[in-house]
């Protein structure tokens, strides 16, 4: 399809000194596109993305793509923390979570998976590293969140899918407060994957959010941030695509 797209200059960037490796897209968590838009062209913000797509499919170009947009925050992924620095960031116009969170139209949806071929025709990005904003910061975000269908775009080659989802197994998942060598080894493949996560042997707060993040976009029909058999068999099958450290 034909991507419209719309001229809307930000300022809100600087220069890049890392090569472009990474796709992050984000929801806006605002009531609408043009609030959005407004907000990452202000100054006192400090914050933008190199593009952001309404809800009639229309895209908006906001910061030119050799220039570092402000979209990711306080992030990482695979060891490296300037996100922003590495990253093409997307924003969908969406009021997320605390705001209803509806289902992203497919006039959008059409749109965005135009914009990101383009973008993944013009750099060198593996599927394993087109991301969510919640999987460089689990901690901190929810989005795009669990009503984003990213299986779809994975079968239109925009990022990485398990070939077959496992089915919900019987063995019992780690949550929080357990421990063991179990949730060290489970710890240690999420790393791999590249997710910020110490292999304490303790699941902590940030394990639960690490795997809230992981089942909003691998998946999403049950998202409890519980470890599940299911869940850990899923990051197995994507740890075989794909290797380690986010390639």
């Amino acid at each position: 399809m034909t991507v419209r797209m719309i001229e809307r200059q930000s300022a809100n960037f600087d220069a890049r000194a890392r090569a472009i490796d990474m796709l992050v897209l984000h929801y806006t968590g605002m009531t609408s596109a043009e609030a959005a838009l407004d907000h990452m062209c202000d100054l006192a913000a400090k914050v933008s993305a190199h593009y952001l797509v309404d809800e009639a499919g229309a895209v908006y170009a906001l910061v030119p793509e050799d220039k570092r947009a402000w979209h990711a925050g306080v992030a990482s992924w695979a060891g490296v923390t300037d996100i922003n620095g590495c990253s093409i960031g997307i924003e969908i116009a969406n009021p997320g979570h605390k705001l209803g969170y509806p289902a992203f139209p497919e006039a959008q949806m059409a749109a965005l998976g135009g914009l990101a071929r383009d973008i993944l025709a013009r750099h060198a990005i593996p599927a394993r590293r087109v991301l969510g904003h919640s999987d460089v910061a689990p901690t901190r975000k929810r989005d795009p969140g669990e009503r984003f269908d990213w299986r779809r775009f994975a079968r239109e080659g925009i990022g990485a899918w398990p070939d077959k989802l496992a089915a919900r197994a019987a063995s019992p998942g780690f949550s929080l407060g357990d421990g063991g060598e179990g949730v060290g080894e489970l710890q240690k493949s999420l790393a791999r994957f590249g997710y910020a996560v110490a292999a304490d042997g303790t699941y902590g707060e940030v394990t639960e959010a690490v795997i809230t993040a992981f089942q909003r976009h691998w998946r999403p029909a049950t998202v409890d941030g519980i470890a599940d058999g299911q869940t850990r068999t899923i990051l197995r099958a994507l740890l075989e695509v794909g290797g380690s450290a986010g390639t």
